[in-house]
């Protein structure tokens, strides 16, 4: 038996069975007219958000990096919760401006930008955040072609990393950001162009549950930043502080302290006072504010056993929830958070296998749960499902097509 990753609390049952949003989950697939279905809860964002806020010094401002979840929907409710929004694409630009979110309070950082992406973002009043000189070299071209006073920042690669990160975003070779010691150069040809100079992006990581890793990650993301800056002989008009936090998917994970994440992050602005006076602080998170916060739903079309052990087999899968399967980064697959979400306070009674629909071994939910008795027509909930689930899975594998979608 391998243990099922722990169940965001709060989540409780109405005659039994899941409810989200006080609605039991048969009722929202009837609703949906269908399974899979991502479910998304507008409370459960809006509380993280109140509780973020509540832990963090009053000077931080949260952005949204809506690469966890692009959901039209969920971005048009989250929008006004926070104080900026990330993108990382040309595709996501045009998500935000549909949503009719002023470029001013955006952010661009990945890779690879093409022409286009960057001229579109210029036009639209969007911060770039440079990740190499021959970036900066095309956004000036642009500029000057076009007349328009670009918003520039400059993506950092440091010399260290965000201990314990389940993606590492920064520290040696990466094909993010700009190693440290060619910034202050690249800080001052910006400025030289008459550009506006917004300030300095370092992301180090993603999925951090060590409240003492993310404390010294942002310590050193702080003095980084100062030093870059007084090099550069440069102000430090905004520092983009990354984000890293991370949300229990897996059995022995434990939450991230956020109390103690906040505290230090005060203590630290309050050491260096006078060197941050005009300094803007953004934290960047995506998973964190809308992970917890999505149930996928799934039915069970079939009810197996194969050489002594039980398969439950659903019309999801891998297709949609790939972080799930164990496809998404994982060495080791562990699973999620699962239950049968129709019989949600029934008791463990067996040991069996979830598994979705596609044509390949790699399309598993949850390998020998402890779960109660389930046949066809019952429907499995997988938590923690609210980031990099429909956006993030091959949906078109195999000719299955995307999952609803639906925010309560």
């Amino acid at each position: 038996m391998k243990p099922l990753g722990p169940i965001p609390e709060g989540y409780k049952a109405i005659d039994g069975e899941l409810a989200i949003g006080g609605r039991k989950t048969s009722e929202l697939v009837e609703t949906a007219g269908r399974t899979p279905l991502f479910v998304y809860s507008k409370d459960r964002i809006a509380s993280r958000i109140v509780s973020l806020r509540s832990a963090m010094p009053d000077r931080i401002k949260i952005n949204y990096a809506i690469k966890a979840n692009p959901f039209p929907a969920l971005l048009d409710f989250i929008a006004p919760l926070v104080d900026g929004l990330d993108i990382a694409s040309g595709g996501e630009l045009e998500l935000i401006r549909n949503a009719g979110i002023d470029g001013s309070r955006v952010s661009f950082a990945g890779p690879g930008k093409r022409n286009e992406e960057l001229e579109a973002a210029i036009r639209a009043g969007v911060t770039l955040n440079l990740e190499s000189e021959n970036e900066a070299r095309r956004a000036l071209d642009i500029a000057e072609r076009t007349g328009v006073q670009p918003r520039l920042a400059i993506r950092v690669n440091p010399d260290f990393e965000l201990k314990g990160s389940g993606m590492k975003m920064g520290g040696g070779a990466k094909p993010f950001g700009v190693d440290a010691e060619r910034v202050p150069e690249l800080a001052r040809t910006i400025i030289e162009a008459g550009c506006e100079w917004r300030g300095l992006h370092i992301f180090t990581g993603s999925q951090a549950l060590s409240a003492e890793a993310v404390i010294e990650t942002q310590a050193n993301v702080l003095e980084l930043a100062l030093r870059l800056a007084n090099e550069a002989g440069v102000g430090l008009p905004k520092l983009n502080m990354g984000g890293g936090f991370g949300i229990p998917y897996f059995n022995g994970d434990e939450p991230l302290d956020i109390g103690s994440v906040g505290d230090a992050l005060g203590k630290l602005f309050k050491r260096h006072e006078q060197d941050i006076a005009q300094t803007e602080f953004f934290i960047e998170l995506g998973r964190y504010l809308v992970g917890e916060a999505g149930v996928y739903l799934t039915r069970i079309v079939d009810r197996k056993e194969s050489h002594g052990e039980t398969y439950l087999v659903t019309d999801g899968g891998l297709h949609h929830q790939l972080a799930a399967s164990g496809n998404f980064g994982t060495v080791v697959r562990r699973n999620y958070p699962l239950a049968i979400a129709t019989r949600f306070e029934a008791d463990p009674v067996e040991t069996t296998n979830v598994v979705g629909c596609l044509c390949t071994p790699l399309d598993r939910l949850a390998d020998k749960a402890h779960l109660p008795h389930a046949e066809v027509h019952d429907i499995v909930a997988v938590f923690c499902a609210g980031a990099y689930g429909a956006s993030a899975s091959p949906s078109a594998f195999l000719g299955q097509g995307p999952a609803a979608e639906m925010l309560i």
